[in-house]
């Protein structure tokens, strides 16, 4: 069973810390009342952390009043999260993760969830394990900059075979302090290189780049090690038939060269419900450098999500 303690009371959100099915306590944090009509829920990519929602959810305050619930959480080994077994640093362990999630701060009323980069595959993780929420209480996905499965086929992941992934998890764990160091070398003579591909074509706030770097080299190595297995594995092509027909987002960035957009719009064939949105010139990092066309896109998605729902679902009530 996962659990929930509130921790202390935040001006811009309540914090609390809900602990997974084996124990590891998860970092949320929470925008807006209990009794909300709709809950948003945010989940962040590979290596990135609640704080990569910051930007957008400046632009979606505004728009979302006293109906509109927004929870973003930290992956266990990211962020403010606990660290964990690594064996259970996998794509369906943050699925179960992400329904811990759930069931402790949302755990009635209907939801959307919205996910970027491994978040999304997390979203479709959780609906192949939870295929009884799809639909009833999961009425709208958001699947930004992402796929379905393939991820090593075409772009900068290609380089991302099993050996590599296997010697580079082997090197972490024997010698983790050279490698931390090594990275943290890496990332600054890497650091145009990684911008190139995070943010595409378009020149971006260096504050926005700082945010993004700064949560890449937060990131502990043996975390970003030990799931690059799950995501050279990740396949959850299958599980689209069970999302056909629910209000989808997919959006993604031209110049995405981590995920290319061809991955969307493979994706967006897959769900009759879908809008497919392409963002010219965006990179990987499209939450961060095209805030606002992201906003503007998950706001009509929810707005699809709350006509989709019907009387029974839209009677909010908070479990005592």
């Amino acid at each position: 069973m996962s659990t929930i303690a509130l921790r202390a009371a935040d001006p811009d959100g309540r914090n609390a810390t809900v602990s997974a099915d084996d124990g590891t306590p998860l970092a949320v944090r929470v925008f807006g009342p209990d009794d909300a009509s709709l809950t948003v829920v945010f989940v962040h990519g590979h290596c990135l952390r609640a704080d990569s929602w910051s930007f957008l959810r400046e632009h979606l305050l505004p728009h979302w009043n006293s109906s509109t619930r927004m929870v973003f959480y930290d992956h266990r080994g990211h962020g403010d999260s606990g660290a964990a077994d690594p064996a259970t640093y996998t794509i369906d362990q943050l699925g179960h993760d992400l329904d811990a999630v759930l069931r402790a701060v949302a755990p009635t009323g209907p939801v959307v969830l919205v996910g970027h980069s491994m978040g999304a595959m997390v979203v479709l993780a959780y609906a192949r394990l939870h295929p009884a929420a799809i639909g009833t209480r999961v009425t709208g996905i958001a699947l930004l900059a992402s796929t379905a499965g393939g991820v090593t086929s075409v772009g900068l992941a290609r380089v991302l075979h099993r050996r590599a992934v296997s010697s580079f998890r082997t090197a972490v764990r024997r010698a983790p302090r050279i490698m931390q160091a090594s990275k943290q070398f890496g990332s600054r003579i890497l650091e145009p290189i990684m911008r190139e591909a995070s943010c595409g074509a378009r020149a971006v706030s260096p504050r926005m780049v700082a945010v993004a770097t700064a949560m890449l080299n937060d990131t502990p190595l043996l975390t970003m090690a030990s799931f690059l297995d799950s995501l050279i594995r990740f396949d959850e092509t299958a599980t689209l038939a069970l999302l056909a027909d629910l209000p989808a987002l997919v959006l993604a960035g031209s110049a995405d060269v981590m995920i290319p957009f061809a991955h969307s719009v493979v994706l967006a064939s897959q769900l009759s419900a879908a809008e497919l949105v392409r963002l010219d010139g965006a990179g990987h990092s499209v939450i961060l450098e095209r805030t606002e066309e992201v906003a503007i896109a998950l706001l009509a998605l929810v707005d699809r999500a709350r006509d989709a729902i019907g009387p029974a679902e839209s009677d909010y009530a908070v479990a005592g």
